[in-house]
């Protein structure tokens, strides 16, 4: 195993103290090494007593949906005297999201469509600027809908074969 960052945090919380421990690390003695996020959780009441402890091995992949689950749902909800975290309710329920290729195919081709930015973000559930952002990551020109953006003219290739000049 080598870990490549740790976060270490100590949180207190009417009288108990919660020690948070996040590790990346990958298992380098596996034929295909792969990213990993270990949680270790330590909770100890006024008097030192241990009250929780537990340990989380998550694939870098799901890491974020764990996270999210847990501080919006069983955290929050259990904590006395607290409602459980909403997210905003203006925010997309996409937003910050990694992308991926049939998205991107999916992004693109509604873009050539003619369809427009918040028609775009309403269906991915992402932020008009998100999509704009996105856009010429995928070749589309976010200022001209229905267009691709130019080949610059360090890219241009002579199709006829004859002297550009």
């Amino acid at each position: 195993m080598s870990i490549i960052e740790e976060r270490r945090t100590e949180v207190r919380a009417q009288d108990i103290t919660y020690r948070i421990a996040v590790a990346t690390r990958t298992d380098v003695d596996r034929a295909e090494p792969t990213p990993r996020v270990m949680i270790t959780l330590e909770a100890g009441g006024p008097e030192g007593q241990p009250v929780a402890e537990g340990s989380l091995d998550l694939d870098v992949a799901v890491a974020a949906q764990v996270a999210d689950l847990v501080a919006d749902g069983l955290l929050s909800a259990t904590a006395t005297g607290r409602a459980p975290r909403r997210r905003s309710a203006g925010r997309p329920a996409q937003q910050g999201r990694p992308w991926n290729a049939e998205m991107d195919a999916e992004l693109e081709s509604r873009w050539i469509e003619g369809q427009s930015v918040a028609e775009i973000a309403a269906y991915f559930e992402r932020t008009h600027g998100g999509i704009r952002a996105r856009l010429p990551r995928v070749g589309c020109d976010p200022e001209n809908p229905g267009r691709y953006l130019p080949v610059p003219p360090s890219r241009r290739t002579d199709l006829d074969g004859g002297d550009p000049d």
